[in-house]
């Protein structure tokens, strides 16, 4: 074989096997594939496609051109992954309660990505955690305490990382088939058995209307099932953003107060439902509503948030962070209100903005070597429909300078849209699949 042969095929719509697209997948983590080829085929696939059959085979090439993962646990192996969104942090909770549940839950996560946050780097805020681990800390965690979130190591799924390179610099990013197996491939290295998807829509995020979120769902459902990975998916709306708070100390503190039973809304909400799914598909309950029921409990009685400081006290940070994270998580010195400067209903929010406004106070990356201030973001944002005066507070804006308040704000100002009338609200759930 070789890559030529494989790309002329990709070019004439010609169906590609598991051999060929392993040897090609090999060939990436390998070096036998150089960049111009990898970016030939890239291009290709961005524009005659893969088909159903060539796009699983080409997920379990990029999953097995490196180190995969095996567990013997007297558990389920389940996961949960995002595409990406504004005040996201359902992983923080979701992880630690299916793990008070009777999961294991090894989530091998990223940081932030273009106006989205990280879940690694709202981790990482909490001083002392280390989410970098070595193959065998990460396993004893997961056996000790039932979850861990981490970074992924760079033996897993290497043909994934340099394809992402490349299509980063290529203009083939929006490919469907490279999208599904970039984020499958490198699930299904953690040698998961369940995987719950959530994929948003909306302002907030990469996908913003219905259609190519369900098709970008469809996709890795079947996808994921037909790689042996038993998987449903929700799309989520992200027309704001799912928690009241952007930027990684705020969304810990706003995962803690789910955790502890403090905090409600389309956060608690979200995290349910997908619970729910996970444990229910994974055959943990009876029904997913018995799997919701379970993640409210687990929820309201302490076991999550217990669950949540063992695993944080396992990875470096500080014991006993359950009972003192509001002292120990960061805090930025310069707060401000961002007020409404007249009076009307919130009718909508740019979440791409906010998102971007968060970074430029330092919140996330413009280049990939940017340090991240774990304490600066926005926090309090009043929901959509909500009814405000003119001066009332919008949201908190947390800074590390005045200058930079006062250029998020005139941001944010421009974000967020007040009119007379009352909006229709989205639902926070569009659609289910599988």
């Amino acid at each position: 074989m070789d890559a030529r042969a494989i790309i002329a095929s990709v070019r004439d719509r010609a169906a590609l096997g598991q051999a060929e697209l392993s040897w090609f997948a090999n060939g990436l983590a390998d070096g036998r594939v150089s960049d111009a080829q990898a970016g030939a085929f890239a291009m290709a696939v961005l524009l005659n496609g893969l088909g159903d059959a060539g796009r699983t085979a080409l997920t379990l090439a990029m999953r097995d051109s490196g180190e995969t993962l095996g567990w013997s646990l007297d558990g389920p192996v389940i996961d949960k992954h995002s595409t990406g969104g504004i005040g996201d942090c359902v992983s923080l909770i979701l992880a630690p309660a299916l793990a008070a549940c009777g999961a294991y839950v090894p989530m091998i996560s990223g940081r932030g990505l273009g106006h989205t946050g990280g879940t690694l780097d709202k981790l990482e805020a909490v001083p002392g955690v280390c989410t970098g681990l070595s193959g065998e800390r990460f396993r004893d965690v997961v056996a000790q305490v039932g979850c861990a979130i981490v970074s992924a190591s760079a033996r897993m799924a290497p043909a994934d990382r340099r394809l992402y390179a490349i299509r980063d610099v290529s203009a083939t990013v929006e490919s469907l088939d490279l999208i599904t197996a970039s984020i499958l491939s490198k699930k299904l290295a953690a040698g998961l058995e369940g995987l719950v998807l959530d994929v948003k829509m909306g302002s907030g995020a990469f996908m913003k209307g219905l259609e190519e979120a369900r098709a970008l769902a469809s996709a890795l459902v079947e996808t994921a099932n037909a790689a042996g990975c038993r998987t449903s998916a929700v799309i989520s709306d992200m027309s704001q953003p799912l928690a009241p708070a952007a930027g990684n100390a705020l969304e810990v503190a706003e995962a803690m107060r789910v955790l502890c039973g403090a905090g409600g809304g389309r956060l608690a909400e979200l995290t349910v439902m997908l619970g729910g799914m996970a444990l229910g598909d994974a055959g943990l309950v009876d029904s997913r509503e018995d799997g919701e029921e379970a993640l409210r409990k687990v929820l309201g009685d302490g076991r999550a948030a217990e669950c949540f400081g063992r695993m944080i006290a396992a990875m470096g940070g500080p014991a006993g962070f359950v009972e003192t994270w509001e002292r120990v998580l960061p805090a930025a010195p310069v707060i401000r209100d961002l007020q409404a400067p007249r009076a009307g209903f919130v009718r909508a929010m740019n979440g791409e903005a906010m998102g971007l406004a968060v970074i430029g106070l330092g919140g996330g990356r413009q280049v990939e070597t940017d340090a991240v201030d774990p304490a600066v973001g926005l926090d309090r944002v009043v929901p959509l429909g909500s009814r405000v005066e003119a001066g009332a507070p919008l949201l908190r804006i947390h800074a590390a300078r005045q200058d930079q308040a006062d250029r998020a704000a005139a941001v944010l100002l421009q974000a967020i849209e007040i009119g007379e009338a009352a909006p229709d609200l989205p639902p926070l759930v569009h659609e289910r699949l599988g």
